[in-house]
């Protein structure tokens, strides 16, 4: 199946995952070389994973050895920053996102280029998930998933409140809240304590109000001069004032456990959730079994009647690693070896996710996985999020800015101003 993505200007930066206690890379005299790995997935699925993948290379390469460290998603960026200013003590393989922090990594000489030795499944098999790891036309990076975002949500919940068929526009999402809010249950669960959650919501809604050629620019000149960036605020406002999200919202988690928004949609606590494409994955380690939710279901983020953006565009990620610049050439053997098939197949499977390789995307069964691929292809183009696009410093001044959108204590217009400042720092 076919994945489209935007121009690789705007899907192109690398996440990296570090750890400060772990050594960087190091080679003895008698051949052995000896590689760290820092990555994000700690749940119990993704662990396994990644430690199945070091031991099966180390098998087939004996005089490697790879030390693995996971690291919580949410503590992933401060722990990344640290660790990547010292070569000699980084990681070898790290977990890569895309964004602006690739060029910037890029322009600190802290990646490797490995556009001469990725290998040619890679490069056939990866073309459209390999644009989001590549600046000025080199290669930084191998994409493992595509991952586009959207709404997961409760087919039973759904149809407990005498919805039939998923939101189209912005006015039948706000229809089904006031549903689902007769039937006795919360809409929408939220998790603001890790601030990206409620971003999202300021993401979609920037990209369904603002003309393509201005949100496109946008993620290039960061200025954000149109009153199109405010009246997606407005329209988050708008959200705000239905009442629909979980109760204590505010100091929610997005993922860790099951008071955690993918939690409580795991556990039917709540009806939907506007999050990533791991969720799926997510939910199976928090559901009461630990068995996939089998009336999850996925649409795509509502269009928004009368507002002058790309209503079929959707976002979201596409995740990978990278080698650190000191890292020796066995690091992208090892990422090639992560892009076979067979291991492309198995990580989908435990992961949950879509996998990176074309080929391998027949192996995914969860059927709002399905749903969400079927989405992506119908959509006109994907965009990274924008927090990734902008960078560390911007992207995380304009998810405090949305939080405090949320909370009271700002307005669509600070969110604007909390940007533009951000951007005038660096």
């Amino acid at each position: 199946m076919k994945l489209k993505v935007a121009a690789a200007s705007l899907l192109s930066v690398v996440l990296l995952a570090t750890c400060a206690a772990c050594g960087g890379n190091s080679a003895s005299g008698d051949g052995k070389v000896n590689m760290t790995m820092m990555h994000n997935s700690t749940l119990a699925s993704g662990k396994n994973y990644y430690e199945k993948m070091a031991k099966e290379f180390e098998k087939a390469n004996p005089n490697v050895s790879i030390q693995i460290q996971a690291i919580q998603n949410e503590d992933y960026e401060g722990k990344i920053q640290t660790a990547m200013q010292d070569q000699d003590s980084a990681p070898d393989i790290f977990y890569s996102r895309g964004g602006q922090k690739l060029r910037d990594m890029v322009e600190a000489g802290q990646v490797q280029d490995i556009t001469d030795t990725i290998s040619s499944t890679v490069k056939q098999q990866m073309k459209t998930g390999l644009a989001s790891h590549t600046v000025d036309g080199k290669v930084y990076g191998v994409p493992s998933s595509m991952q586009p975002g959207g709404f997961w949500y409760s087919k039973d919940l759904f149809s407990k409140a005498g919805i039939a068929q998923p939101p189209k526009t912005l006015a039948e999402l706000k229809t089904d809240v006031q549903l689902l809010q007769s039937a006795g249950i919360t809409p929408i669960g939220l998790a603001a304590k890790d601030a990206w959650p409620v971003g999202h919501w300021w993401y979609h809604f920037s990209m369904r109000e603002c003309p393509t050629a201005v949100f496109k620019k946008g993620m290039i000149d960061k200025k954000f001069d149109d009153p199109c960036w405010t009246k997606a605020g407005d329209d988050l406002k708008n959200v705000i004032g239905w009442d629909a999200f979980n109760k204590g919202y505010l100091t929610t988690s997005a993922q860790q456990g099951a008071s955690s928004s993918a939690g409580l949609l795991a556990n039917h606590q709540v009806a939907m959730e506007l999050t990533v494409a791991s969720e799926p994955g997510v939910i199976k380690d928090l559901t009461a079994d630990g068995k996939d939710m089998t009336d999850l279901g996925f649409f795509a983020f509502p269009a928004v009647d009368g507002a002058k953006g790309d209503q079929t565009a959707m976002m979201g990620g596409a995740d990978g690693m990278a080698c650190s610049v000191k890292a020796p050439k066995e690091c992208v053997k090892f990422l090639n070896f992560l892009s076979e098939k067979q291991n492309q197949e198995e990580y989908a499977t435990v992961i949950g996710t879509i996998p990176a390789s074309v080929e391998a995307q027949g192996v995914v069964k969860n059927q709002a996985l399905k749903e969400d691929i079927d989405a992506f292809n119908k959509a006109s183009t994907m965009y990274l999020w924008m927090d990734t696009q902008l960078g560390t410093n911007v992207g995380t001044a304009l998810n405090t800015s949305v939080v405090n959108l949320l909370t009271g204590k700002g307005s669509p217009q600070d969110i604007v101003k909390d940007v533009k400042e951000a951007v005038k720092k660096g």
